[in-house]
């Protein structure tokens, strides 16, 4: 019976083995394991940023439609496809533009670079190689991992994510929709609305739920970007100039 328990951990583990590539955690040199975190992180960043752009322009160009030629005009594959995006981030009025615009939006690189390196420790945490988990998210659901130091009494596990690329993506999903960062999003539109670069410096002070460390984590995460000269990664993506409205959660 031991036998088989082992194995069975064996499999699981062998499944859910990810992380970054096995030459990453070879490298003998901190500054040079570093450079390639951030070589391998940032497409995947990009990536998951490009993605949620996409789902922004859909959104413009939707209501842009809708606009000009009325309810007529639209099919039933574009109605369908809004009817996901306002249940995926979490959107109560299914015609309510500026909503979808303030949630559907890019995370700044730098700050998603420097969570990713902080939650992971590089990379080489154990949620990072066994989980593909890069920052820290929890389940409540049955499959994932316990976290070797979890209070007495907390049931929450560490999710096992399929790829890097989907733990990037779970992690932008987090912050345009739970609402412990709804001054994110806020501070962000107000960006867009400005046509100004939203800092990764200035995202950091809207990040105190995202650990129990509070303002603590703040400071930390501020330093760290700075400290690893992560702005730089910034960009800004502009929009047509349009009348939008400074928007503000009700």
């Amino acid at each position: 019976m031991r036998k088989i328990v082992v194995i069975v951990m064996l499999l699981s583990t062998f499944i859910y083995a990810g992380g970054l590539p096995s030459w990453y955690y070879k490298i003998k040199s901190v500054s040079l394991q570093k450079k390639k975190f951030v070589e391998i992180m940032l497409p995947l960043i990009k990536k998951a940023n490009e993605n949620t752009l996409k789902e922004r322009k859909f959104v413009i160009n939707f209501f842009d439609k809708l606009e000009k030629h009325g309810f007529a005009s639209m099919k039933k594959s574009e109605l369908i496809k809004l009817a996901k995006l306002s249940k995926k981030y979490k959107i109560k009025n299914l015609f309510d533009k500026y909503e979808y615009l303030l949630k559907i939006d890019k995370v700044p690189e730098s700050l998603a670079l420097t969570q990713a390196a902080i939650e992971s420790a590089w990379g080489k945490s154990r949620f990072a190689k066994y989980a593909n988990n890069i920052f820290g998210q929890w389940t409540y659901k049955t499959k994932g991992l316990v976290p070797e130091n979890r209070t007495e009494g907390q049931t929450h596990k560490i999710k096992i994510f399929r790829s890097l690329q989907s733990s990037v993506n779970a992690y932008v999903a987090n912050l345009n929709r739970n609402r412990a960062y709804k001054d994110f999003r806020i501070q962000r539109y107000q960006a867009r609305v400005l046509n100004e670069m939203y800092k990764g410096t200035d995202a950091a002070k809207t990040m105190v739920e995202y650990s129990q460390l509070k303002d603590k984590y703040v400071h930390m995460i501020s330093k760290f970007m700075i400290n690893n000269k992560f702005l730089k990664y910034d960009t800004i993506v502009k929009e047509r100039e349009e009348n939008r409205p400074i928007y503000a959660l009700r």
